[in-house]
């Protein structure tokens, strides 16, 4: 994109800062190919071009497109793609795998050796179970008033909250033999850590399932402490940071198993909104 404003101070572009950072570690001609920030962006630039050259489509030059400011890429209508062509014809139009048909196993995926992803699908134990210690499944799905984190400080976000915090909701039948209350303030934990939320006691999540959503910002009752409970309602203090599988990899913090009780103690301000305060200057020496 054009640039609307000046860099303020040193702030830097992406570019710059890692080009910089693989000078440090002696890859730098290397990690840039040679091509200032400018330079990647023609490079870039130019397979797309050249497709629409290809088609006979136009095809501005980068300097034509830069300064037009924007390039509306045409889109084949949405006919199935290669699934209908296969489902109208297979042996026509074979799938891009290595019999050309649909395929639930893979003898590439089985000769990694992966216990935790095998080259077939079946049924694999659950990481964490629901016991005595964290009876409930949370379910720590993304907000409905924000995207993730972004602009949780902002006026919608908040508005949703209660008494500040992000809000759990909990099936009647698990909140009253807690003694849980619309509107309470809540303590969810487990063995990795602890945050705050307000109750919302609803019939619409089923008995044993919690659902607290994600993207509230941390916000540690004490910030030295390891463990410390997050008093704004972040369930990322509760759920697991690991991958999905040794080949997969995706993300697991969306499902874990804790224990919810009522907080009677008083209530941490909440400070993740605060700015932090002026450090100050070092004495010349």
């Amino acid at each position: 994109m054009h640039r609307i404003a000046a860099p303020f101070g040193e702030a830097r572009d992406d570019y710059a800062i890692f080009s910089a950072l693989a000078g440090r570690l002696g890859a730098g001609p290397a990690f840039t190919e040679g091509r200032s920030a400018g330079d990647w962006l023609r490079h870039l630039y130019e397979p797309t071009r050249k497709g629409l050259a290809a088609r006979g489509l136009p095809a501005p030059s980068f300097e034509e497109f830069w300064a037009q400011g924007e390039l509306v890429l045409p889109q084949e209508e949405d006919d199935g793609g290669i699934l209908r062509d296969f489902r109208t014809d297979p042996e026509a139009h074979p799938l891009p795998t290595p019999s050309g048909r649909i395929e639930i196993a893979s003898a590439t995926i089985a000769g990694f050796g992966y216990a935790d992803c095998p080259g077939h699908p079946t049924w694999l134990s659950p990481a964490e179970a629901p016991d005595a210690a964290a009876p409930l499944r949370l379910i720590a799905n993304q907000p409905a008033t924000r995207l993730h984190s972004q602009f949780d400080f902002g006026g919608y976000s908040n508005g949703m909250k209660r008494r500040g915090r992000e809000v759990m909701r909990i099936n009647p039948a698990d909140a009253a033999p807690r003694g849980i209350a619309e509107g309470d303030v809540v303590k969810l934990r487990n063995a990795r850590g602890a945050c705050l939320a307000t109750a919302a006691v609803s019939a619409d999540v089923i008995p044993g399932v919690v659902q607290l959503p994600t993207g509230a910002w941390y916000d540690p009752e004490d910030p030295m402490e390891d463990a410390s409970l997050c008093v704004h309602g972040n369930p990322n203090v509760l759920t697991r940071d690991v991958g999905t599988s040794s080949l997969a990899q995706g993300c697991t913090g969306q499902l874990t198993t804790v224990e919810v009780e009522r907080f009677a103690g008083n209530l941490p301000p909440i400070r993740a909104f605060d700015p932090p305060g002026a450090v100050p200057a070092l004495a010349a020496e």
